[in-house]
Formats: structure tokens, C-alpha cells, sequence
């Protein structure tokens, strides 16, 4: 059925629902995870009165984000590797989470993507968007959605 799932994490308690539901899933099947952190990408300096301000450099922001997403994606690999589920970590930097999940289901040859859903529906989904539903509009892919 499913040879290699794409496992989106944030690294949050929601977050980690799904990719137990995934291990699992994986085990069952025989298949293996992909598990794909999306951090967000170098935000703009601020200008104010003619000058520039930046919180930090892109190079440390961007070392920054690479260690987070590696101390994210090392417990999940982790844990993975104890139920003898194959698993391969990537992470990128991106101004949409939702795209940057669906390009690296592509990129990586997933044929299913896992991922958590705090369940937010109607107005509140639509003005606080959700991640989720993004995915579900952009790919053609199963999407298995854990709360």
C-alpha cells in the first residue's frame, strides 16, 4: 500500500500524535518514514527612519534553524530506529510550511504524508489558516491527518 510516508513535524506535542501514528502505520505496513521539518525562512529586516535593523544575521539565523530542526528530527529518527522503522530526516527553510511539505513529498518519492491537526474549522480555521488544510488543497498525495 504505502512504501515511504512523509512525516511534516513541527516538533510539538500535536505533532508528535502523528508521527507515532506514522512509526506504527509504517511498521505494519513494512514501509519506511521520511520525516520533514519546515522551519521559517530569514524574516525581513525592519526599516525605520532610513535605517536597518536585523535581529540577527542570516548565517546564524539560518545556523540557528538547521540545529533546531536537527534536535527535532534526531528524536523522532531515534525513535524510528527503536520500533525498526527505516527513517530519513530533512528539513528546510520556508515562508510556507504547506509548500514546502508538499514540494519535499515530491522530491523525496513519498506516497502518503502524515501529519497532526489541532482541528480548527470554520472561521477560526479561515482566519488563523491551518497547515493541514493547505496540504490537503495543494496535493494530490493521501493525506492522513492525526488529532
Amino acid at each position: 500500500m504505502y512504501e515511504n510516508l512523509l512525516v511534516a513535524t513541527d516538533g510539538s506535542k500535536l505533532s508528535d500524535k502523528a508521527v507515532t501514528h506514522a512509526i506504527d502505520l509504517a511498521q505494519r505496513l513494512g514501509a519506511k518514514i521520511t520525516v520533514f521539518h519546515a522551519a521559517p525562512e530569514y524574516p525581513n529586516p525592519i526599516y525605520t527612519e532610513g535605517v536597518m535593523i536585523e535581529m540577527m544575521s542570516r548565517k546564524a539565523y539560518v545556523t540557528g534553524a538547521a540545529a533546531h530542526s536537527s534536535t527535532i528530527l534526531s528524536r523522532i529518527a531515534k525513535k524510528a530506529e527503536a520500533a525498526g522503522v527505516p527513517c530519513e530526516t530533512h528539513h528546510a527553510l520556508s515562508r510556507s510550511p504547506s509548500d514546502a511539505i508538499v514540494a519535499a513529498a515530491k522530491r523525496y518519492k513519498c506516497d502518503a504524508i502524515v501529519m497532526g491537526s489541532r482541528g480548527h474549522g470554520g472561521l477560526k480555521a479561515f482566519l488563523i489558516g491551518s497547515v493541514t488544510q493547505r496540504v490537503l488543497a495543494q496535493t494530490k498525495l493521501p493525506v492522513i491527518v492525526a488529532r
